[in-house]
């Protein structure tokens, strides 16, 4: 899958002492579901090293905007079960993924409930940070996602995503900041965009 979904902010995400003092899965879950409308800047790492930054809006459940700095010209909007992958270098229409069959789908889902053990592969952290990785246990071959949260205060901070081929692309996130209301063009019907672009 194209470069946002292929899988670093903090260098001890991944080698966090197990017995150090980590958020619960519920408080994470709590934190998850209550961030309904968000804007925070990004980094993107691909697995290759490349890097791009921008602007992510997201309006859960269901709605996520990732909106390229120039000079590219690159979009990403999910929106109504589809995740919509728009190549800027390019005027044909978005690539197109479910995003139920995406590791995006713990994110942006309804209830977010990491305490299913069956979804939860790993809970680590330190005073600092926490760190859960989680998967679809009906289809492991969608590939995982590993969120990263900063512990005080409770905010994401980053997220991995890994493929059945073990290719990776990191997102470090800027701060957080929620919204009260976005305008209706944030997240505008994909079709619109690709006929606008086709012009």
């Amino acid at each position: 899958m194209k470069r946002i979904l292929l899988a670093p902010l903090f260098a001890l995400t991944f080698a966090l002492p197990a017995s150090a003092e980590k958020l619960s899965l519920t408080a994470l879950s709590d934190y998850i579901n209550g961030l309904t409308r968000a804007q925070m800047s990004f980094t993107q790492i691909n697995g290759d090293g490349s890097s791009s930054t921008g602007q992510l809006y997201l309006h859960r459940p269901g709605r996520m905007r990732f909106e390229y700095d120039a000079p590219s010209r690159d979009l990403v909007i999910a929106q109504g079960g589809v995740l919509n992958v728009f190549d800027g270098r390019s005027n044909t229409g978005p690539e197109k993924y479910q995003v139920s069959h995406t590791p995006l789908k713990l994110l942006l889902a309804r209830n977010v409930d990491l305490t299913d053990e069956k979804i939860v592969t790993g809970h680590d952290g330190n005073d600092d940070f926490t760190v859960v990785t989680a998967q679809d246990p009906a289809e492991p071959e969608q590939g995982n996602i590993k969120l990263v949260f900063s512990n005080n205060p409770v905010s994401l901070r980053q997220w991995v995503i890994t493929d059945n081929a073990g290719g990776k692309t990191t997102i470090d996130l800027g701060n957080v900041n929620e919204i009260s209301k976005f305008p209706y063009s944030t997240f505008f019907n994909a079709s619109a965009e690709e006929k606008r672009r086709a012009n």
